[in-house]
């Protein structure tokens, strides 16, 4: 004879004083916990994939400053496509943004769109 054998058949207890758990509640006290926090977060980021730097011949620059001159003259919307770096990562991204170039700053090196965006003139990828 078994030393449970006595118990196995009674009834399950249920408290008559005490509500019963909830399930959800329960499964939570079962469920993993997170040993490693912040691991997660760092496995992705490595996984992002950044893009390299495209370079520019000086045919190709010519050609984009020719544009960008024509482009301030006549004051239109324009469409710029762009490196832009990553802030964590070696590497980026190319973006493209619409808009009017308020300025273009000789010094700073820089365009200015209308709606504030700052592009840095070896950042500019095409200009249309």
């Amino acid at each position: 004879m078994n030393k449970y054998d006595e118990i196995l058949s009674l009834p399950h207890h249920v408290s008559p004083t005490r509500p019963q758990m909830p399930r959800a509640d329960r499964a939570a006290q079962f469920a993993p916990f997170a040993a490693l926090t912040g691991y997660e977060e760092v496995i992705d980021e490595t996984a992002r994939v950044t893009q390299q730097r495209p370079e520019l011949d000086e045919a190709r620059l010519e050609e984009l400053d020719a544009v960008l001159q024509f482009l301030l003259a006549r004051k239109e919307e324009v469409r710029i496509t762009f490196f832009l770096e990553d802030e964590t990562k070696q590497g980026g991204r190319i973006c493209t943004r619409t808009g009017r170039i308020a300025k273009a700053d000789a010094a700073g090196r820089r365009l200015v769109l209308d709606d504030g965006t700052s592009i840095a003139f070896g950042d500019v990828l095409e200009l249309a």
